[in-house]
C-alpha cells in the first residue's frame, strides 16, 4: 500500500517533496508506481490555485487523477514486467513530476508573478501536455495487459491533451484588477513606511499605469488614488489534510460514508464503484460482506470545521451540471451515432458501436441519453452479428449502461440475456469476460438471477472461471457470487462444477483471488451438497494452511468456511485439529478482525463440545 503523504510529512510542510520522483539508479516497477502515486496524491491536496491559472490547473489535475486506476492495474500485475515497460512507466513519472511541480508552483507561487508571467506559464501548461501525451502514447498497454475499460480511459485523456496543447487562454481581466487594487496598496505602504526615493516610485508608477492602459482604465497617479478597496481577503496556499480526501477521486469529500471495510469515501464516488459491478473496497481490495454505506457524521464535521476555519469553500457540483450541458448540447451527435447502429455499412456500424461504447463509459448523463435515444435494442441485435469486434464493442456497451438501474431493466425488456450468455460461451475472449462482468451487473436485480439461471448461464460462468484469463477469472467469480445468493442457484453452480476451479484460486496466491473464492464456498457451505463437494481432506489441509498463513482477511473467510463445515459434520473438526489449526485459532480468538475472532470463538467452542462426545 502507498504511504499517505501525511505520512511521508509530518511536520504539514513539503519536506522532501521537490525530490520525489527523482531517479536515484535503476528503480523497481513497484516502487515507480508507488512514488507517481504519491505524486498524484499531493497533488490533490492542493486547496486552490492562482485565478490566473486556475482552470488549467483544475485540469491538469483531474486528468492526472484519471491516471489512478491505470497504476492501480500495474501494481496488481500478475506477470514480470519487462525492461521496456519499465522504461516507459519511467518516462511517464518523469512526466507526472513535471506537471507535480508546475501545478504547486500554480498553488504557492506570488499571485503578481503568476501574472506577469502568465504567457510563460502557459508556455510550461504547453510543454507539460506535450510531455504527458508522449509518456502516455508509448505506454506498451498489451504488455501491460491493461483492461480495456482502463485503456479506454486514457485514450479519452490523450485527446483531451490534445485540445488543451491548441488553446490558449488569455489574462483573466477580474485578476487584473484585483492585482491593481493590491499593488496600488502596497506602492502607498512603501512610499510612507520605507522613504523609497522619488525615481523608485515613479517607475513603479509607470509600470502600474501601463496595466491600466492595457485593462483600459482611466491612468492617474495611485499615490493620490483614493478608490481602493477598503478590504482585501489575503490569498493562502491551503494543504487539505490527507484524511479529508476521497481514496477514489482524491478530492475533498461532501458526503462521507463507511463501507464495510471500515474505510471512508465520497458517496456518490462509492457509489458509482459498486454500480460498476465491483464488491470490493477500492482501498484494502478486500470483498466486502455487503455493499450498505453509513454516513460518517464525525467525519464531516471535521471537514465541516475544518473549511470554516480556513475560509474555504466545498466545491459546488457545477462539473457535472456543466457534463450533463455538454451532452444535451452533443444530443444530436448521439443520436446520429444510434441511428448507425442500424447502418448496412460494415465499417459505418463498427466505428459507431466502438464510439457508443466510450460514451457509455464516461457520464451518467450520457448512458441515460443514449438509452433514450434507443441504442439498447439495437445493440443487443449485434450481439448476435457474425462480426467479432462489432459483438465485442456491443456487448462492453451494454455492460457500460447497464449501470444505470432503469437500464438495467430496459435491457432485460430486450431479452438480452440470452444472447450475452451466448457470446459468453462463444465469443472472444475479450467478449467472454465482458459478457460475465454483464451478467453480474443485471444480476443486480434478483429476477435476473434466476433468469441468468435458467438460460443456462451458470455453466459458461464456471468455464470462464475455469479456463479465462486473470481478468476472466475474476469476472466471473464476481458473477457467480452474485447468483450463488440465489439458493437454487448454488446447486446449479455445484452441479456445473464450480468447486475445482475455485480450489484453484485458494491454492494460486498470486491470482489473488483467495478471499472471492472463499466468500462463494462460504455461500455452497450452507447447502448439503456444497459440504459434500467440499468435504475432502486435502480441502481441510488448504483451510488450516490460510488460516495460518493468510491475511487477515483470507483468515476471516478460511475460519467462517471452516465453522459452517464444522458445524454440520464434527469429522471436520478432528481433521482440521489434526492439521494444526488449534493454537491460530486461539491467536485469531485474541487479535483477529472482529468477525475473525466471532467464527473462531464459535470453531473453539466446538472443538470444546467434540472432546465431550463419547
Amino acid at each position: 500500500m502507498v504511504m499517505d503523504v501525511g505520512e511521508r510529512d509530518g511536520d504539514g510542510e513539503d519536506g522532501g517533496w521537490e525530490n520525489i520522483g527523482e531517479d536515484n539508479g535503476t528503480k523497481s516497477p513497484t516502487d515507480l508506481v508507488d512514488e507517481t502515486v504519491s505524486m498524484i496524491e499531493y497533488v490533490a491536496r492542493f486547496g486552490d490555485y492562482r485565478r490566473a491559472q486556475r482552470k488549467e490547473c483544475y485540469n491538469l489535475a483531474r486528468r492526472m487523477k484519471i491516471l489512478l486506476p491505470f497504476f492501480d492495474e500495474i501494481r496488481h500485475h500478475g506477470s514480470p514486467i519487462s525492461h521496456n515497460c519499465v522504461a516507459s512507466l519511467s518516462r511517464l513519472k518523469k512526466a507526472i513530476r513535471l506537471a507535480m511541480k508546475l501545478l504547486k508552483t500554480c498553488n504557492e507561487g506570488s499571485k503578481i508573478h503568476l501574472a506577469l508571467e502568465s504567457e510563460a506559464i502557459m508556455i510550461k501548461f504547453h510543454n507539460a501536455y506535450v510531455k504527458l501525451t508522449q509518456a502516455l502514447e508509448e505506454l506498451p498497454f498489451d504488455e501491460l495487459e491493461v483492461s480495456d475499460e482502463v485503456r479506454e480511459q486514457i485514450e479519452l485523456m490523450l485527446t483531451q491533451l490534445t485540445r488543451a496543447k491548441k488553446r490558449t487562454d488569455t489574462q483573466d481581466i477580474e485578476l487584473a484588477v484585483d492585482l491593481m487594487a493590491i499593488e496600488t496598496i502596497a506602492v502607498k505602504k512603501l512610499s510612507k513606511e520605507r522613504g523609497s526615493t522619488a525615481e523608485s516610485i515613479q517607475q513603479i508608477i509607470q509600470l502600474l499605469n501601463k496595466f491600466k492602459q492595457v485593462l483600459g482604465m482611466e491612468i492617474t497617479n495611485v499615490l493620490d488614488d483614493t478608490d481602493t478597496p477598503q478590504k482585501l481577503s489575503k490569498c493562502h496556499s491551503l494543504v487539505i489534510p490527507h484524511e479529508f480526501l476521497c481514496p477514489i477521486t482524491l478530492e475533498i469529500m461532501r458526503d462521507p460514508v463507511i463501507v464495510a471495510s471500515g474505510q471512508t469515501f465520497e458517496r456518490e464516488s462509492i457509489q458509482k464503484w459498486f454500480d460498476s459491478n465491483h464488491r470490493t473496497c477500492p482501498k484494502t481490495r478486500q470483498t466486502l460482506a455487503h455493499l450498505s454505506v453509513a454516513p460518517n457524521y464525525a467525519l464531516k464535521n471535521l471537514i465541516t470545521q475544518w473549511c470554516e476555519k480556513n475560509n474555504f469553500h466545498l466545491p459546488k457540483k457545477e462539473d457535472q451540471a456543466s457534463s450533463r450541458k455538454f451532452f444535451v448540447d452533443h444530443e444530436d451527435e448521439i443520436s446520429c451515432l444510434v441511428e448507425q447502429l442500424s447502418s448496412s455499412q460494415l465499417e459505418v456500424q463498427r466505428k459507431a458501436v466502438k464510439n457508443i461504447r466510450v460514451l457509455s463509459k464516461e457520464n451518467p448523463e450520457t448512458r441515460v441519453l443514449i438509452a433514450k435515444h434507443g441504442a439498447i435494442p439495437r445493440l443487443v441485435k449485434l450481439l448476435s452479428y457474425p462480426d467479432s469486434k462489432i459483438q465485442e464493442h456491443a456487448v462492453t456497451a451494454l455492460l457500460n449502461l447497464s449501470i444505470d438501474e432503469s437500464n438495467k431493466r430496459l435491457i432485460t425488456d430486450e431479452h438480452a440475456i440470452p444472447a450475452i450468455i451466448e457470446v459468453l460461451q462463444n465469443g472472444s475472449m475479450e467478449s467472454k469476460e465482458n459478457s460475465a462482468a454483464a451478467l453480474f451487473s443485471l444480476s443486480m436485480l434478483d429476477e435476473n438471477k434466476v433468469t441468468i439461471a435458467l438460460e443456462n448461464g451458470i455453466p459458461p460462468l464456471v468455464d470462464l472461471l475455469q479456463d479465462g484469463t486473470i481478468r476472466g477469472k475474476r469476472d466471473a467469480v464476481t458473477a457467480l457470487f452474485s447468483l450463488s445468493l440465489n439458493q437454487l442457484n448454488k446447486v446449479r453452480a455445484i452441479e456445473a462444477g464450480i468447486v475445482p476451479p475455485l480450489m484453484l484460486l485458494l491454492e494460486d496466491k498470486k491470482l489473488g483471488m483467495v478471499d472471492e473464492a472463499l466468500s462463494i464456498l462460504l455461500l455452497l457451505a450452507t447447502h448439503a451438497e456444497g459440504r459434500h463437494e467440499m468435504g475432502q481432506l486435502s480441502f481441510i489441509q488448504t483451510l488450516v494452511g490460510i488460516i495460518k498463513d493468510g491475511t487477515p482477511k483470507n483468515k476471516e473467510c478460511a475460519t467462517s468456511v471452516l465453522l459452517e463445515l464444522s458445524s454440520n459434520n464434527y469429522s471436520h473438526i478432528l481433521a482440521a485439529l489434526q492439521f494444526g489449526v488449534y493454537e491460530h485459532l486461539v491467536e485469531i480468538a485474541e487479535s483477529g478482525t472482529n468477525r475473525a475472532q466471532r467464527k473462531a470463538n464459535g470453531l473453539l467452542q466446538l472443538m470444546s463440545k467434540s472432546e465431550q462426545i463419547p
